[in-house]
This record gives C-alpha cells, structure tokens and sequence, in this order.
C-alpha cells in the first residue's frame, strides 16, 4: 500500500469506521480551531524513541502542517495541526547512529491507524465479543478507582495485577509503584521472545544479568549459535551496523561469520559458513570448539574463569566433547568443528554468541552456558571486538528487572487456577498473551475468571477484547518517551522524546493515567506516585545525569532539561571499560543437558521451529499494513503466513510449491502453504510468528496461522521461558494452497485493499 493511500484512508474514513464500530451514532464532520501555530510548507525534525521492538533505536520524525480527522471531547472533526509524515533514525543516537529497520519506519502507521481507538471503551456486550460503546475519561478514571479502592485502603487482600510487556525506563518504574501501592506483588512481564534464558546465563558467567552488546565492528572472527543478529534478535539495527562496519569498515580487514541454526535466517544467509546442527545441540558444538581450542594449547583452560568453572569438566579438558565423539550426535563432521576452532583462535579478537531457537530449547540454559564458556575462552569478553555490556544509568536502575512487583507469567496463571478470587482487578498494556502463549495454556478460560479487565491498548487484540473497559494510550508519536536500552551500546544511554505531535484523538498517556488514579486513592499510593505527570517523573529521574560525564554541557537544570529532548537523550562519553567477574562460580558446574523434545519421533517426525518474523516480529506488528504488504527478504512471501519445508523433503511427501498442507503436534493443528527450500534441514519445519490472528484490525484479522497456537507447554530447564523449540510435528498435503510471493504470478493485494 502506498504511503499517499494509507493516510487518506486513515484521513478520510478511519475515524468514522472506527465510532460506528464501538456504537457511536454518526458524527458531522467539524473544523476546530488550530491548536498550535503553523508555518506552512515547513518542515520540522523532531527526536523520537522507536517502540516496535525491544532495540530502542533512536529516531526523528519529520513533522509538518496537515489537516487531520481527529476527535475532542467526543466530536469527530478536521483540525489543521502538525503531523507526523516521515520517521528517520536520529544520527546522534548511539544505538542505531541513524539507520532504522522496516519495522521502525512502520511505526507511522501506529498513529494514523484506521482502526485505532480514539475513546475509553466500556464493554457493552459478553466478554470477549468485541461489542463497547464510547465513554468520558471522567467516568472511566471513576469506574477504575472504584474498583480499586478496596486494595489501597487495605479493605481486602490485595487482588490487583498488572500484566505489561517488558518495559523499561520510567513506564516500568510508575507500573512497579503504583503496583506496591495496591499492596500487590502481581506485577507480571509477558512477551513470546523473552531473553531471560541468555540474562539468567550471563549473570551466571560474567555477573551481569543483561543481553549482550556485540563489537562486531572490531570482531574478526564471529560464532553464533541460532541468534539472528541481522534481523529480530537483540539489538539488530545497532548489529547490522557494527556488522557491515566489520566486513567493509576496515580497508584489507574482512571479518569471518560461522552460524549454526536448522534453517537459512537473514544472518545465516550472511554468514560466510551456515550448518544446521542438531536442534538442541548447540551447547555440545560449542563444547567441541572449546575441546580442540584446549587440547591444541591455542588457549589455556583458565582463561575462561568463571564462565568455564559453571561446566562440568571444563578443568578436565573436555575430553568427553571430542568432534570426533559428538559428530554424530550434532550432525557436524569433527573435521568442520576442528577447523572452525583453530580459525577463530587464529583471528582475534573473536567472540561466540547464543540466541533465538538455541535458548529456546528445554536445555536452553545448559547451551547457553556452554557458548558463554566458549565465549570467555576466546578471550575477548569485555575487550574491544568481542562481547560487552552496555553500562547501567549512573543512579538509575539498571534495568527493570530490578524493580519490585515482578511474577513469572506461568505463575500467574496458576495461582488463577488454583484460587479463582486470587486476582480480582487486572490492568493489561501491550500484553496478548491469548494469542503470544500456547492455545494449550488457556489462556482465555483463566482471565475470563477475573471479575474486571481494564486494558490500555491502542487496538483491539485478542486479549484486549476480553477487557471490561478500555482507556486508549497514546500513539508513540504524541507521548512522551523515554527508553534505557540495555544493550547495543557500549555507553550507557538514556533515550528521551517530548511529543513529537499533539494528540490526534481522545486519548491519554497510559502513566499519567496511573498518576492521576494514584492521587486519587489515597495518601499511601499519593506518595508512592509523588509525580504529577509522567514527564515530571522522567524530569525527576534524569536530572541528576547533568553531573555524570556526558554528552550534554548544561548550564542549569532547566537547560539540561531542554538540551535531553532536543538531543533526544542523555548518553555518556566513555564506554564501558568494566570487565566481567572471573571469579569462581560458586554454583555447581553445569552437567551436559540433552534436549527434550513433545512428541514422539516415530509419530511427529519434524522438529517444529517458529520464528521472529523480520517484518512482523512476535505478531505485535501484523497489524500495520506496510509490514503485511513487505516482501519477506528470504521467501518474497506477502499478505500471509507460510510453511518452511525442505525440498527433498517435501518431493518425498508428494508436496509441492504452495500446496496446503497440515502442520499437527499433540497440541492442535495448522493449515498454510508450502514453501519449499533447500536452506532448512531436513528434519525440520518452520515458520514466521505473526499471523493468525483472530481479532487485530482489518489488516490482520483472519489472515494465516498463527503457529504459537499448537507448541506444547514446555519450558526451558532453570527457568519460567517457553521452550518454543521444543515440539515436534507431522505434515501432510491437503490440498492446492496459494501463496503470494512478490513479482510472482499469485503477487495481489487482498480484496478488502485492493478495492479502495
């Protein structure tokens, strides 16, 4: 869809659709009196923070004079206003020093979405049918505190929960004091693609319970076990930066990059050598390279501290990982490992890393030691080229996982199951865990068990539309922001955005909304939420950077204030010279752990693999329509989900190029094209997250499959993450399916687009 057709249809029928649709008679277009002064035909650069993922790229946004449909106080009409037309990567940033991935320039779409919501919502129908009529703030701040009230006063045990993504910064601090508040300690993270498994193994390793930043810039020699770097994983605009810095940055000096992963990602098809190891064995390759590094002298065994002691064996030598020992079990001939470890200790610096479907296993945690092991072997972590960590906020926390209030989302499930009066008053925020979490979970039969749901999403989503009342959040673009990114940096960064546009609807800032119920429920949560408004809060938090070595040289606190948001942050001059404990651990060591698999073999044959699409990313994003109609660099498949196979494998079925076939686990079953490629293992099939939603927009709803639905409910070993990796599959033809690819003959937009 071109840019021009989306804002006139955002322009000139989203507003109405959207009011029809929650019950609301028809309103006459209006014209309302400007709310800012304009100059016409001139353009402003104004800095942004990019929310689409978990990177935190910095960004400009490119505002000018527009006319807008809009909504004030409950009335439908056109204001001339500025408007966000272009998103940009902010150049001064230094997470992503001025690029930006397809995802953040989407992040438009966000704003001027058609089915946005423009009003608090009330629920006017059964739970879950999606039927709300429009109400005021005023009554809908009243409905919320009177269901709140009994928690703060100490009427009742306290029965509040908070369920979010992961949130950083000072969003994560307001939800974690207005949550103690309520006397509640239910303060739960929800998101498919967590990173705890690798946090929980760095602070293990190195002593810090963060992800990595990668140096790839200055790295000549790479290893990377399943983490799709170039694409979903991490930091990846920070990534592919320092990335093509290190094939093209230095003159005479090309880096080398090795990928293990079952199937060709946007990183392995960069790589210089992809082998699709075993699933679940990548703990024991990395193994089998640090054996040869150790046996061959290249490196001494203690060099690896604390990292190598959390193994069992290391000091040993690791005999029992010889190449030539796990070959067959890792499917890698000893002769390729062997030369992949003298290599990367021939060509320092180098460094190894683990991520995606490789922590995602039940033995998850033991692969990601191992890497960790092999990493601190070659010598490099906390060195120039090879693995560091971003440095904490001077007197900030350094990360929301330090804050008070957190509960694992299985948890939570639980205690709702075993107690259904344990969670009386639910708050959501960008979590859709109806349709992120295994249909085997049940989600949706738990929450219907909470007497009240309030969420404040922007859209309505599967989860979403089980709440009792909705107060719609602003759009990124007309809030403030601030972001602290804990990796993909090797300064400490605080990321901070004012408005970069008004508002263009009935809508608010989900922290003030917090603030302003906090002074209402009494003196006790008043002083936990001391701020009156979220920008107050952030100005609180910050200040107190103007005496740290930075790079902002202000002459008060005001003009530090002010020179942050025009900045577009706060990020100190020096990096991180820290380095990592190599103290003993004093943990026992880690035994070789074999992955568990759902499923028995000789009945479900393949290893059933999703992934993180790289438009798409976890499903949060499917429904912007410049993500649905953009190519999939590697497939050009478009509008739709899909079915990775191998070609042999799938000529041995009798399946061919787009046929419909059936994906089936224990769990439950899928329908999606086949597509067919020689750049996946045999054993194995996958596909993109991000389809198959049942409720999420005109553009998503409806729309493919969504593979989450049929994984089975295990997890990784040591820790509350999902083991997605870890569920087998059958496949069989069904019938002829249609696969839309780009530039190819079934390449059409779908009816419901292509007729406007």
């Amino acid at each position: 869809m071109e840019r021009r057709d989306f804002l006139k249809i955002s322009a000139l029928t989203g507003a109405t659709a959207a009011l029809d649709a929650c019950g609301s008679p028809d309103h006459q277009l209006i014209r309302f009196v400007p709310e800012e002064d304009l100059i016409p035909g001139i353009a402003t650069w104004k800095p942004s923070i990019c929310t689409l993922c978990t990177g935190g790229c910095g960004m400009l946004a490119r505002v000018m004079p527009g006319e807008a449909e809009v909504v004030r106080r409950g009335q439908l009409g056109l204001l001339k206003m500025g408007l966000a037309k272009k998103l940009e990567g902010n150049p001064n940033h230094p997470i992503n020093q001025g690029k930006l991935c397809p995802r953040g320039q989407a992040g438009l779409q966000v704003t001027y979405h058609p089915d946005r919501l423009r009003n608090p919502l009330k629920r006017s129908g059964p739970r879950g049918s999606g039927e709300f009529q429009s109400i005021g703030w005023d009554e809908a701040i009243k409905e919320l505190a009177s269901q709140l009230s009994p928690f703060e006063s100490g009427k009742q045990e306290s029965g509040f929960a908070f369920l979010t993504s992961p949130l950083r910064g000072q969003r994560a601090n307001i939800v974690s004091n207005f949550t103690a508040a309520l006397k509640s300690t239910r303060w739960i993270e929800f998101a498919f693609l967590d990173d705890q498994t690798v946090r929980l193994a760095n602070s293990s390793a190195f002593g810090h319970a963060a992800p990595p930043t990668l140096d790839l810039a200055r790295s000549n020699y790479i290893i990377s076990f399943g983490a799709d770097f170039l694409s979903t994983w991490n930091s990846p605009v920070a990534q592919s930066v320092a990335y093509g810095q290190m094939r093209q940055g230095r003159p005479g000096v090309r880096g080398k990059l090795v990928h293990f992963e079952p199937r060709t990602s946007i990183t392995a098809a960069n790589a210089d050598e992809w082998l699709a190891c075993a699933p679940g064995t990548e703990g024991l390759v990395a193994l089998g390279i640090a054996h040869v590094i150790i046996s061959e002298n290249l490196r001494s065994a203690s060099a690896a501290g604390a990292a190598g002691n959390a193994i069992q064996g290391w000091t040993g030598g690791l005999a029992e990982y010889a190449p030539a020992t796990i070959e067959k079990q890792v499917g890698i001939p000893a002769a390729r490992i062997t030369k992949i470890a003298r290599e990367a200790a021939a060509n320092q610096p180098a460094l190894a890393v683990i991520g995606g479907s490789a922590a995602a296993q039940t033995n998850g945690l033991f692969n990601a030691l191992a890497v960790n092991a092999l990493n601190a072997l070659l010598g490099n972590v906390g060195k120039p080229g090879g693995t560091i960590f971003t440095p904490p906020i001077p007197g900030t926390p350094s990360n929301a996982a330090e804050l008070q209030g957190k509960l694992e989302f299985d948890a939570f499930l639980r205690q709702i199951k075993s107690d259904p009066n344990a969670v009386k008053v639910l708050f959501l925020y960008h979590a859709n865990p109806v349709f992120a979490a295994p249909a085997s979970l049940q989600v949706r039969n738990t929450l219907e068990k909470i007497p009240f749901i309030a969420s404040f999403g922007s859209f309505i989503d599967e989860t979403s539309a089980m709440a009792d009342l909705i107060l719609p959040d602003h759009s990124p673009l007309e809030s403030w922001l601030d972001d602290t990114p804990p990796s993909g940096s090797a300064q400490a960064v605080v990321s901070l955005a004012a408005p970069a546009m008004s508002p263009l609807h009935d809508t608010r800032a989900m922290p003030d909304v917090l603030l302003d119920l906090g002074h209402q429920l009494g003196p006790d949560a008043a002083k936990s939420l001391p701020w009156k408004t979220y920008d107050e809060a952030m100005k609180a938090a910050y200040g107190g950077l103007q005496k740290q070595k930075g790079s902002i040289t202000a002459k008060d606190a005001d003009d530090f204030w002010q020179k942050m948001q025009d900045q577009g942050g706060w990020w100190s001059t020096e990096e991180n010279s820290a380095v990592p404990t190599t103290e003993k651990n004093s943990t026992p060591p880690t035994k070789v752990s074999a992955p568990q698999f759902d499923g028995d073999a000789s009945d479900f044959p393949f290893h059933f693999l999703p992934y993180a699409s790289q438009m798409q990313y976890d499903g949060s994003l499917a429904n912007l329509p410049w993500m649905q109609e953009a190519p999939d660099p590697l497939s050009s498949a478009m509008w739709g989900t899909w079915v990775e196979i191998n070609t042999q494998t799938a000529a041995k079925l009798g399946i061919r190029q787009s046929d419909l076939i059936e994906v089936a686990s224990r769990h439950g079953s899928l329908r999606a094209p086949a597509f067919l490629t020689p750049a996946i293992a045999p054993d194995v099939i996958a596909m993109p997250v991000g389809q198959g939603h049942q409720n999420y927009t005109r553009y998503a709803t409806s729309r493919g499959a969504n593979p989450i639905s049929i994984l089975a409910p295990m997890t990784v070993a040591g820790t509350d993450s999902l083991a997605w990796a870890a569920t087998r599959v059958k496949v069989s033809r069904v019938g002829e399916g249609k696969l839309i690819l780009f530039g190819g003959g079934l390449n059409e937009q779908p009816a419901e687009i292509r007729h406007r």
